[in-house]
């Protein structure tokens, strides 16, 4: 996942940031693999506490310049999106 993070986005995180959300929530990370078992794309989410409510949040999303435009994050978002309402009872909000 970093070396995907590290080739397409600014901003970049530890190795020991990875784990934190793997270990917290591991129902909410998702990768997608090209044929040779290397991470394309991948999101990173977690849930959020506040007050009586929880809410997601996507930490990161990052797919490789080589592998746009074929859906890749559009799925990673469903199935992430699927989780945190079923695992985790989110509301889906959307604010577009």
């Amino acid at each position: 996942m970093q070396a995907c993070n590290l080739l397409c986005l600014p901003e970049n995180y530890q190795v020991k940031y990875y784990l934190y959300h793997i270990l917290s929530w591991p129902q909410l990370l998702y990768v997608a693999e090209d044929y040779n078992g290397r991470i394309v794309d991948y999101v990173l989410a977690k849930m959020e506490e506040e007050r009586n409510e929880c809410h997601d949040h996507i930490t990161s999303l990052a797919v490789l310049f080589t592998h746009r435009k074929l859906g890749l994050a559009t799925k990673l978002m469903s199935v992430t999106q699927n989780a945190m309402e079923h695992v985790f009872a989110a509301k889906y909000v959307s604010f577009m």
